[in-house]
């Protein structure tokens, strides 16, 4: 039977060739075209090494003689690249994103087989943005990955710390010492306890220590003990392997301990910590490594710890609630955040910052306030510190047109305290007389002196005289700017 010519081509390929024939001719014409029409072409062989890459991906990459590179591992060349998975399992990766620098390609990968079927290798062609029908893909991954980094960026500066020392509003004399033993404790990366009422402000130290000390870049966690239900505290704060407990994660949760690796982790209310949790939490303070709940894999930290606790821990030791080990390990440098009562002089500052504060959040203008109503407020005891000050000024920005006199301010107030002449008038910062933090820490440093003239400068026997860790006294000792020579 004749064939008529239109059913040849210029190739010589007749309707109803053979398969064999037309692999043989089709093949080659395949790889011509997408070489031609890709990005680049690459080719390994079994052992992952290149054996071939075209002028133009050599140029896309970077690579000035393509011969130079034949014979490396794909992975010296390319990092990201996974021919090495496809020789290995003989299976196609049709359609991929591979990272090289802060370029993303489209990459479609397929194994090389001999006659025999037998793989010999495997070739990587970089579609890239010629693939048209690929844009509207491209442009969402491009989308996603703005979002992503954006997302990132937010998480770190939410990680951060926002206040400094400077912070802590007052210029009294319980207001500066505890500025100043921060500003030290900032210097020495020991463990920080900071005790005081509710309200005092001792969170905003923690930050102020953290951004002042050489952790000042990594992350800032601040977690409260007391908030979180006994049954999850381990698993918040020391994390969970995957599947740890019934109706747990299949993935595995990172622990705040991890969160705050390479900076500082702040945990209020630390006497509310569980006594059965209280032995874990020391041996991270000790060892510097964390074991998530349900797994037998201890993971390396370099986490600084600040405590902050309103509680009498003492007694919580002495009634077998906290572990005494613990209390010695956090009770490294303490500082004492004063009351409010005990600095009334800082007031009138407290006042006009918290106004101003107040005033740029609701878009107002500041309140004014009457020298009566400072006079009130300066005469209150103010048993939830600057906390509730701040609360009751929100009030009274809401409730008062303008300015806040006494009448007002004391309709605010429960159970007002009237100024008389019997109550304390604020002192001036500049008065001698000694606040109670005052004298608190003029004692501590009086105490270590004692002790090491009592002990001839031996700093081991002064530590146990005093009932202290050496290293514990090391740190007060600098926390008070004790040398040698004292």
């Amino acid at each position: 039977m004749a064939i008529a010519r239109d059913d040849l081509d210029q190739h010589g390929l007749i309707i109803g060739v053979s398969p064999e024939r037309f692999r043989a001719v089709a093949m080659p014409l395949l790889f011509d075209h997408l070489n031609a029409q890709c990005e680049g072409t690459i080719a390994v062989n079994r052992q992952a090494r290149i054996v071939w890459i075209n002028d133009k991906y050599a140029e896309k990459v970077g690579i000035s003689d393509p011969r130079s590179v034949l014979g490396k591992e794909i992975e010296d060349v390319l990092p990201a690249s996974r021919l090495r998975e496809v020789v290995e399992s003989g299976q196609p990766s049709m359609l991929d994103l591979m990272a090289f620098g802060s370029e993303h390609f489209v990459v479609t990968r397929i194994p090389l087989r001999d006659e025999d079927g037998t793989l010999v290798g495997a070739l990587g062609f970089v579609l890239f943005d010629r693939a048209r029908h690929l844009k509207p893909l491209m442009a969402k991954f491009n989308t996603l990955q703005s979002q992503l980094v954006a997302t990132q960026h937010e998480l770190a500066k939410a990680r951060r710390a926002r206040y400094t020392i400077a912070g802590f509003i007052g210029a009294s004399t319980a207001a500066s010492e505890v500025k100043r033993q921060a500003r030290r404790a900032a210097q020495l990366d020991a463990t920080v306890l900071l005790r005081g009422e509710t309200g005092t402000g001792k969170e905003l130290l923690a930050q102020g220590i953290h951004n002042l000390s050489p952790r000042a870049n990594g992350p800032f966690v601040a977690v409260n003990v007391a908030a979180i239900p006994e049954t999850l505290v381990e698993a918040e704060l020391f994390g969970t392997a995957p599947g740890a407990f019934t109706g747990a994660d299949r993935k595995a949760r990172i622990g705040k301990f991890e969160v705050a690796n390479g900076g500082t982790l702040f945990l209020d209310e630390i006497g509310d910590l569980p006594l059965p949790l209280q032995a874990k939490l020391l041996r991270v303070l000790q060892e510097q490594e964390v074991e998530p709940l349900g797994s037998n894999q201890v993971k390396p930290l370099n986490v600084r710890v600040i405590a902050a606790t309103h509680i009498d821990l003492e007694a919580k030791v002495a009634a077998g609630q906290f572990r005494d080990d613990l209390y010695y390990r956090l009770n490294v440098l303490t500082l004492r955040v004063p009351p409010l009562r005990e600095r009334r002089e800082d007031i009138p500052a407290l006042l006009e910052h918290l106004l101003d504060d107040i005033a740029n959040r609701s878009t107002q203008a500041p309140l004014e306030v009457s020298d009566d109503a400072l006079a009130l407020l300066s005469a209150q005891p103010w048993r939830g510190n600057v906390r509730e000050l701040r609360n009751l000024l929100e009030r009274a920005q809401l409730d008062v047109d303008g300015r806040l006199n006494a009448s007002a301010a004391r309709a605010l107030l429960v159970d007002p305290v009237t100024p008389s002449a019997h109550t304390p008038a604020p002192q001036p910062a500049t008065s001698v007389s000694q606040t109670l933090a005052e004298q608190l820490a003029q004692a501590e440093r009086q105490a270590l002196i004692d002790a090491l003239q009592a002990t001839a400068g031996n700093r081991q026997q002064a530590a146990q005289r005093l009932g202290i860790s050496r290293a514990g006294l090391y740190a007060k000792l600098a926390l008070h700017g004790l040398g040698k020579h004292d």
